[in-house]
């Protein structure tokens, strides 16, 4: 199989080529109306982007380029970042050329370092990470190259060589934030044995003689690759992208949408659930003591976090991945015992008491307690952890659309008042 850009360089002529007719052939058809509610409402369920790296279906969960996440949890990141660009698993020579380019591409300027041991020292894990790959954008190639002049059929080139600095840096530079954010000491050396995700276990330094806390991070920085393009993330990243600014500049601008606590933040609400739930019961509650706690909680206004999804009406597959995950590796430990009762408890109470269209348990459900289980305990840097993994999503979305020759995005806006005096005259008309 051919390389990564090798193989977008073969297929890059078709797709323009199938753009162009679509646009000839249909440009005027409708997609998608808009009611006031959705306008109000966050523009939810609105069609208007194109992400062809992933789906996410109500009733089957993610599928990166038509095939479901569960069936890639064994892959490694490295082969879903081929995958999400290519729409291609590589062969072997493929992967190990994509990893031979992410390890001669890994040390991080030292001007990084010194950027964030200058920051406060309680400054959040997120604002360093966002900060580190925003000053790293001092040695974008696409910058300097759209400087020189370079033809607008080669951006997505530019834009894929700063993708691979990026990605290739990203686990040392967030291992590195874990280690001074913590106290942990010095940023550790990458180990140019390892895989991508094994290298960002070690260089955190935390103890893993079974080699499985590396297995979780492989899992993890796969499972949260992508999740269509519409999420905050992900448009941030392509709203920012489309005004031709580099990968820098977009994927730290996504990460920051990443940082809120109605996006990557969740995961950290839905331990401190779990543990609330330990603490209560001084460790594994009775399915009937949960079940009066949960319904309690409901009955204060509260929510069950991590259960319920803006688009899935199924168990998240993802979560699946992590329970699977999880009885093969930490089954006795009390905080998976927790997340696996709340699992067989808390779905059939939210549809009795109907709180949510979908009850089911969403990637957040499950993620932070694996991570806890291993020792990683900072809550504040989950969210790290999940834009490591994110990035490879955006930076796949921005090579493509590069590719493409996607334009500015530029929704038009309406004002209030242009609303409520639109169906005030619909009104007088009818």
């Amino acid at each position: 199989m051919l390389g990564l850009k090798e193989k977008l360089q073969q297929q890059i002529p078709a797709l323009r080529e199938e753009v162009r007719k679509l646009i000839k052939e249909h440009g005027e058809a409708v997609i998608s109306e808009a009611t006031v509610s959705q306008v109000f409402g966050g523009m939810r369920g609105v069609k208007g982007l194109v992400c062809d790296t992933s789906v996410v279906d109500p009733d089957k969960g993610l599928a990166v380029r038509g095939i479901p996440i569960g069936e890639l949890a064994d892959r490694l990141p490295e082969e879903i970042f081929f995958l999400l660009c290519t729409g291609e698993l590589p062969d072997a020579e493929a992967l190990a050329s994509l990893q031979a380019e992410f390890r001669k591409r890994a040390q991080v300027p030292p001007y990084v370092w010194d950027v964030l041991e200058a920051m406060p020292k309680d400054s959040h894990p997120m604002a360093m990470f966002s900060t580190a790959i925003l000053v790293m954008e001092r040695d974008s190639g696409f910058r300097r190259r759209y400087a020189e002049g370079m033809p607008k059929d080669t951006y997505w080139e530019a834009t894929l060589e700063d993708s691979l600095q990026l990605l290739a840096k990203l686990p040392a530079v967030a291992a590195g934030i874990y280690r001074l954010r913590s106290h942990r000491g010095a940023p550790l050396p990458s180990d140019p044995r390892l895989d991508w995700a094994a290298g960002y276990a070690h260089m955190l330094g935390l103890s893993d003689p079974s080699g499985e806390f590396a297995n979780l991070m492989r899992l993890y920085l796969t499972l949260h690759c992508d999740h269509e393009g519409g999420n905050v993330s992900a448009f941030t990243c392509h709203t920012v992208g489309s005004a031709l600014s580099d990968a820098y500049y977009a994927v730290s601008a996504g990460l920051n949408g990443l940082a809120g606590p109605l996006h990557g933040l969740a995961n950290q609400e839905c331990l401190h659930f779990v543990l609330e739930v330990r603490k209560k019961f001084d460790g594994v509650p009775s399915d009937e003591q949960l079940r009066d706690h949960a319904s309690n909680v409901l009955k204060a206004g509260r929510v069950i976090p991590g259960y319920g999804h803006a688009v899935l009406r199924v168990t998240d597959p993802r979560f699946t991945a992590f329970h699977k995950f999880g009885e093969r590796v930490c089954a006795d430990d009390n905080i998976f015992r927790i997340v696996d009762r709340i699992f067989a408890v808390v779905p059939g109470l939210l549809r009795e008491q109907g709180k949510a269209k979908d009850p089911w348990p969403n990637v957040d459900a499950i993620s932070g307690a694996l991570l806890y289980h291993f020792g990683l305990t900072e809550f504040e840097y989950y969210t790290v952890l999940f834009g490591v993994s994110r990035a490879l999503g955006l930076c796949a979305q921005l090579v493509l659309n590069r590719a493409l020759g996607t334009p500015i995005t530029r929704p038009k806006s309406v004002s209030t008042e242009w609303i409520k005096s639109n169906f005030k005259a619909a009104q007088r008309a009818a």
